[in-house]
């Protein structure tokens, strides 16, 4: 049994070439010091009741075994049987042991000494950083031995070597040299060494990197350490990275976050780890930290670029302590969390976080504050940036009270607030405030307190002034909120900008730029197209300022391609079509109108853009430009002038012959163009307006039938027009806009054209038979308007659907 020891109790009996310095006897080596079971020198002798001596932890194993195998308590070196197990420690050996021990030790630790250069072999280095690696994590007295012979800064040097090898075993020894041992730890600190060390952290070899994350969280651990490790450029950045690595071993991983987290306890490093992605123990500091820790924090995430997930995640953990420093009374925490808040409310998803946690009652009371305790205006600026983003974050503002009354935002007090800062303060807190004041108007559940507030102020004039200052992002957010305000008071923005002072003027001005096309552009081509289109006052002006002319051309460079690529192309494209349309429901008032329209072929150009395919808006205006066009055509087409009768035919009427001019419009009786008389027939548009009406949107089909039913108005050859539409194959499209009854609108002008078409004997006979027009006829004659229930009923005579008593009864009014 004693023949079958193999010392696998001590790690160190193992085969290693560190044991090469041990075997290295500097004094003799007695008999007596080394234990007959482990061939070892002793640490900790124990002697038997028989004299025999032996290591504690071997004897002690050797008698565990004799137990569980059954059989007597023997002596391993003299097989004879003990009476007691009791070990009695040989004090004197142990001391004597560990002075020849310590002697033989300094001088092994001599001799590594002289292998540690670049000189030395390979091997010969490699069994020196070995054998200090040993005695290190044997004894940690070893460790101030190896301090006080100064082979911390040659271990460093190895650092250095062309080895792989050796740089992997240099850091594995220096983490023993230094692990738990403060003093060891600032030798090690000294010069670049721990930049070295962030090196290899870089390294493709992953046992490098391994062993350097190993010994950098061990020197994490000093917090003297802490702020030099982190001040190492990339450092924070390349653990950050390798704690997120799906390369990485796990233990390499954890080592890494472990390391950060030591790291922490040094102030610039968080910020550093916020700055480069790892922004919770910044957070963490707001929360938990005292109070000049939190305000710095804050502070400092107001600097940081967040992306916006981040932002969320920000909003949500520390939005309301951020909140909270807010309404503090230190006007210097004030600023610190009026910035981190400005940051995270500029995406929406975290302003409506930030709304929840309570931020617009606050807020709000800071703007509108004055007196001792009201915010500077550079803070001021700030908090009307951070309202503007939260209210435009689509946030329903108007469900959040936020004074007395359950007043909210939108509360016409508050909005009169609004309005009086905007009055006087600079361009930048005015632009953010007008800012506000276009998400407010933006949603249809505030925008109409918005507007009873601008007029029972009277602030019309002065918004409207705003389109001529000279800052852009001010003159842009007037005219934004402008527009919004448009469709609800059309009118009296119309009677602002139709003076003298120049607003009109201003905004031709910003359409007419050839920058591209700018949401400002887009803006204010909106605007411009809210308002009223019968204003014939504004339409005069917008014709002497030369306004249609320079919109033609914009709408020209756009459908030519000349002018793309942005995201406000279509807003801006439908804007300057809707406001060029305006022209056209002047034409019988201004004639000044009528030579524009021919001058420019702004025909031509109504009739191209109802092609423009994915753009609704232009196809309806299209349309509803070209009904005013003909319209018109009727009064503008030339009529034949008929030779004067002969003289016979003066005498002898049998004689006169009606003259036949050829070349005239079928429709109008006349000589038309499309230029000249607006002709919808002369012009090819038939075909493209009755092609719109299977078009999935109800207004573009009511606008292209509307342009289609001016050739079946009075005053014109209506069975011509009739013959017009059948041979564009439009009869069928326009019954079946009937039968889906879409709009009452679009009903009401189906009935109108379908009748007109029933009036012709063919058509009436073919639709009689139909029992779907039918019964959309008895339909509008039963539930329509009082005016297309006259019109159905004609529609129903003509195919005998209703008789026809006119020649029965007399008339009865």
């Amino acid at each position: 049994m004693a023949g079958s020891w193999d010392g696998s109790y001590d790690p160190g009996s193992q085969s290693d070439d560190s044991h090469h310095f041990e075997r290295l006897h500097i004094e003799p080596l007695y008999d007596a010091f080394v234990c007959p079971l482990t061939k070892q020198v002793m640490r900790d002798p124990v002697t038997l009741e028989n004299g025999q001596t032996f290591e504690r932890e071997a004897i002690e194993k050797w008698f565990k075994e004799c137990r569980e195998s059954g059989r007597r308590l023997v002596c391993p070196l003299t097989q004879k049987e003990l009476k007691s197990a009791d070990l009695n420690p040989s004090i004197a050996l142990r001391n004597t042991i560990e002075e020849w021990t310590t002697r033989n030790e300094a001088a092994q630790l001599d001799m590594a000494r002289r292998s540690l250069n670049m000189n030395s072999s390979e091997d010969d280095v490699l069994l020196s950083l070995r054998f200090i690696q040993r005695i290190c994590q044997k004894n940690r007295s070893n460790k101030h031995a190896v301090r006080n012979a100064d082979l911390i800064p040659m271990i460093v040097d190895m650092l250095k070597s062309s080895s792989r090898k050796v740089r992997c075993k240099a850091l594995e020894t220096l983490l023993a040299v230094v692990e738990e041992d403060e003093d060891n730890k600032a030798i090690l600190a000294e010069g670049d060494t721990v930049r070295t060390i962030v090196k290899f952290l870089s390294h493709e070899q992953s046992k490098e990197r391994e062993e350097a994350v190993s010994l950098l969280y061990e020197l994490s651990k000093s917090e003297a350490l802490c702020e030099k490790i982190g001040s190492i450029n990339g450092a924070i950045l390349i653990l950050i990275g390798m704690t997120s690595s799906k390369s990485e071993n796990i233990s390499t991983v954890e080592k890494a976050d472990k390391t950060l987290e030591n790291l922490e306890k040094c102030e610039n490093n968080v910020r550093q780890m916020a700055e480069n992605g790892r922004l919770q123990p910044l957070l963490t500091q707001i929360l938990e930290g005292p109070p000049e820790t939190k305000h710095s924090m804050a502070a400092y995430l107001g600097d940081l670029v967040l992306n916006n997930d981040v932002k969320v995640h920000v909003a949500k953990t520390v939005g309301e302590s951020l909140i909270n420093i807010m309404k503090s009374g230190n006007m210097q925490s004030r600023e610190a969390a009026l910035k981190a808040l400005n940051q995270i409310s500029s995406f929406d998803a975290s302003s409506k976080v930030l709304i929840e946690a309570g931020i617009l009652p606050p807020l709000v009371r800071d703007l509108f504050t004055v007196g001792a305790n009201q915010l500077p205006m550079r803070l001021k600026e700030v908090s009307a940036t951070i309202l503007s983003n939260v209210v435009n974050s689509g946030y329903d503002v108007d469900s959040i009270p936020i004074g007395l009354d359950h007043q909210t935002l939108v509360s016409e007090d508050n909005v009169h607030n609004l309005l009086h800062l905007i009055s006087n303060t600079g361009p930048p807190i005015e632009c953010k405030l007008l800012q506000v004041l276009v998400g407010l108007t933006n949603s249809p559940t505030t925008v109409l307190n918005v507007v009873a507030a601008i007029k029972s102020s009277g602030a019309t004039i002065s918004l409207v002034q705003f389109i001529e200052v000279p800052q852009k992002d001010l003159r842009m957010a007037s005219i934004k909120l402008l527009q919004n305000l448009s469709p609800h008071m059309g009118q009296e923005l119309a009677d602002a900008l139709r003076g003298t002072v120049g607003q009109l003027s201003s905004l031709i001005r910003v359409i007419s730029e050839n920058t591209g096309i700018s949401e400002e552009q887009a803006a204010a081509a909106g605007l411009l197209a809210e308002l009223p289109e019968r204003d014939v006052g504004l339409t005069r002006q917008m014709l002497d300022e030369g306004a249609f002319q320079l919109i033609i051309s914009r709408v020209v460079k756009i459908k030519q391609g000349d002018i793309r690529g942005t995201r406000f192309v279509t807003p801006f494209l439908e804007g300057l079509v809707r406001v060029l349309a305006r022209v056209t429901f002047v034409l019988s008032d201004e004639p000044v109108a009528v030579a524009l329209c021919r001058e420019r072929g702004l025909a031509a150009l109504f009739v191209d853009l109802l092609q423009t395919n994915g753009i609704d808006n232009v196809q309806m205006v299209s349309a509803a430009a070209l009904e005013n066009l003909s319209l018109e055509s009727k009064n503008l087409t030339r009529l034949p002038e008929m030779p004067p009768p002969g003289f016979c035919a003066t005498i002898f009427p049998c004689f006169s012959k009606q003259a036949v001019i050829t070349g005239l419009c079928r429709v109008h009786r006349g000589t038309c163009s499309l230029k000249e008389s607006f002709c919808l027939l002369e012009g090819q548009a038939v075909h493209k307006l009755v092609a719109l009406l299977d078009h999935t949107n109800a207004k573009v089909v009511e606008a292209a039938l509307a342009a289609l039913s001016t050739l079946l108005d009075d005053g014109v050859d209506i069975e011509q027009g009739v013959s017009v539409l059948c041979e564009a194959e439009g009869i069928k499209p326009i019954l079946d806009v009937l039968l889906k009854k879409q709009t009452e609108n679009l009903r009401r002008r189906a009935v109108w054209v379908v009748e007109r078409l029933l009036r012709n004997d063919d058509i009436a006979y073919e639709v009689s038979g139909d029992q779907n027009v039918s019964t959309a006829l008895v339909d509008a004659f039963h539930h329509a308007d009082y005016r297309t229930r006259q019109i159905a009923e004609r529609a129903l005579k003509h195919v005998d659907k209703i008789p026809n008593f006119s020649g029965i009864f007399p008339n009865m009014g």
